[in-house]
């Protein structure tokens, strides 16, 4: 956690728009835990993982929006385990995340 925090106090410093993600509920195999968080800015940099690396381009894209509209979002993203196997990722299961706006 030292780690996102210093990273969203850096990219404010310089004048980058920032969000939080984190990991509200998992079901099923999953990689990270309720409370994993993920920091990015609005020029997509990122620090931190919700999900080891599965969705991890999908969540920025989501903060990206966030950052502009300012407005938070719940996002889910699942998978079953049989499908994770066909599609070369280690893990199935389902995730939520929220995303919110770091005000500075």
């Amino acid at each position: 956690m030292q780690e996102i925090l210093s990273n969203l106090q850096q990219w404010q410093a310089r004048g980058d728009e920032t969000a939080l993600a984190t990991v509200t509920w998992t079901a099923g195999s999953t990689p990270r835990t309720i409370g994993a968080k993920m920091a990015i800015n609005s020029r997509g940099e990122f620090v931190g993982s919700v999900s080891g690396g599965c969705v991890e381009g999908a969540v920025i894209d989501e903060a990206r929006q966030v950052i502009r509209t300012g407005r938070p979002k719940l996002v889910s993203y699942g998978i079953s385990d049989d499908m994770a196997w066909d599609v070369g990722l280690a893990c199935g299961g389902s995730i939520r995340v929220f995303i919110e706006k770091v005000q500075s």
